[in-house]
């Protein structure tokens, strides 16, 4: 999911907008974007859209409302049975969040006879979730990934969201979090939707460090993360010249050696395949 809209729950007219749009993913929200008084239509509205035949390519996301949360047991419940595809876990600050979600849903879709387990995607919003996000992402392997969010993270606290030293420590942080699990990691919201430079430019970092794509709270912002988590045509040349090196080296027992004056061994072979697979995804080279 390169890029993943936001689409409040309480809003059913946007939903077929939304799935007709260019985004990867569409991230259906039961819990901030959503008035306590309406969550109940809330869930009821989405319940019966993601219960329609949906014939789609798109990732579909739902981020249910909090553990200690009245609405969390029934978000699930009206859920599970629909083609929902990720549970969005807000708020994860334990593993054992994680796994009372898992053991939750593997219950649930016992009863509603779900052949397609669903996987989690884990919301790293607070300082403990922060310090924990490790342990969080490798809690279960219905654990496709963590999410970063930035807005209950640093407002409590009063730090900037714009502090850019600030936020790329907690990027990188939470990237190698997933990485020590060999999850996805996700890049945070950018709420100033007037400002497509900024979002351009934190998406950009975002995908140096190995973030799979970022969210998205407009449908101006999608192009902004398409563009940005894909890979330029000289990163495929030379992940291509990489790999073509690695296959003759490996015919001759050779293990290091070099392409274009660098030094080549294992980890760099891994990250061009990742790279030419990622450009294969997008279409920018032949299956």
């Amino acid at each position: 999911m390169r890029s993943k809209l936001f689409v409040p729950g309480s809003r059913p007219e946007l939903f077929a907008k939304a799935m007709a749009s260019a985004a990867d993913g569409i991230s259906f929200d039961l819990e901030d974007a959503v008035a306590e008084s309406a969550k109940a239509d809330a869930r009821a509205h989405l319940a019966h859209f993601l219960g329609q035949p949906l014939a789609t390519s798109k990732q579909l996301v739902v981020r249910i409302n909090a553990q200690d949360s009245k609405h969390y047991l029934a978000d699930l419940q009206a859920l599970v049975p629909t083609q929902v595809q990720i549970i969005n876990l807000p708020k994860a600050e334990d593993p054992e969040q994680v796994l009372r979600l898992a053991e939750t849903l593997e219950q649930l879709e016992r009863q509603a006879g779900r052949a397609t387990p669903l996987a989690i995607l884990a919301n790293i919003e607070s300082p403990r979730g922060l310090r924990r996000a490790a342990e969080i992402a490798a809690a279960h392997p219905r654990v496709m990934g963590l999410q970063l969010g930035f807005a209950d993270l640093l407002e409590p606290l009063g730090i900037d969201r714009h502090a850019v030293a600030v936020i790329q420590q907690i990027q990188l942080s939470v990237r190698l979090a997933a990485g020590e699990a060999g999850v996805a990691a996700y890049d945070a919201a950018y709420a100033a939707i007037n400002r497509p430079d900024g979002y351009r430019e934190e998406a950009a970092y975002a995908r140096r460090l190995g973030f799979a794509g970022k969210s998205c709270i407009h449908p101006t912002q999608i192009a902004l993360a398409n563009q940005a988590f894909v890979p330029g045509s000289e990163e495929i040349a030379k992940a291509q010249r990489i790999v073509a090196a690695a296959s003759e080296a490996d015919s001759e027992g050779v293990g290091a050696y070099q392409v274009d004056g660098q030094m080549i061994d294992a980890p760099f072979v891994q990250r061009a395949q990742a790279l030419l697979a990622q450009a294969r995804q997008a279409g920018l080279l032949p299956h």
